[in-house]
């Protein structure tokens, strides 16, 4: 593992590719205590003049616990070969598994944030915003009856990129 720090707009491949298509692994916490699921909703742009990416959680994954009690978070896009891992960390919680373990994934740090060592690149973003996002402000009431319970909807982080790591 030889992870290099790059520009932001260096970034390789196509964003809205990786975030829709292949999925990414957001992850927040420490190096010994941190939590990760997979993201196919988000943005990423500038704000207020700062490279910024913009992510979804709802309240009921663990990974909010995380989201909620640090100042930094990772986007990670893993290196093909890797679909297994992606499809459990969007399906299983890491409240009832030990998903590092289950996904075969292997913990790595940069900047002392998590990711891993099968990353293509990481993002490391350091949070300038939250706030809830209540369904029924953004679906119609038949996607929302049949998608969301009353206390279970999207948090929406923004976080301003302070790094980005490819790995060689």
């Amino acid at each position: 593992m030889s992870f290099r720090k790059i520009e932001p707009t260096e970034l390789p491949g196509n964003i809205i590719d990786e975030v829709c298509n292949k999925w990414m692994l957001l992850s927040a916490g420490t190096e010994s205590d941190f939590n990760f699921m997979t993201v196919n909703w988000g943005m990423m742009g500038e704000l207020w003049f700062k490279p910024a990416v913009t992510v979804y959680v709802r309240h009921s994954r663990h990974t909010m616990n995380y989201m909620e009690s640090s100042d930094t978070f990772t986007l990670t896009a893993l290196k093909p070969g890797h679909e297994d891992a992606l499809k459990l960390a969007g399906s299983k919680s890491g409240r009832d598994i030990d998903k590092l373990k289950e996904s075969g994934l292997t913990a790595a740090v940069v900047d002392g944030c998590p990711t891993f060592e099968e990353a293509a690149y990481t993002i490391v973003c350091k949070k300038m915003y939250a706030d809830e996002m209540p369904p029924e402000n953004f679906l119609d009431k038949e996607v929302f009856d049949k998608a969301y319970t009353d206390e279970d909807y999207h948090k929406m982080y923004i976080g301003q990129i302070v790094a980005a790591y490819v790995n060689d």
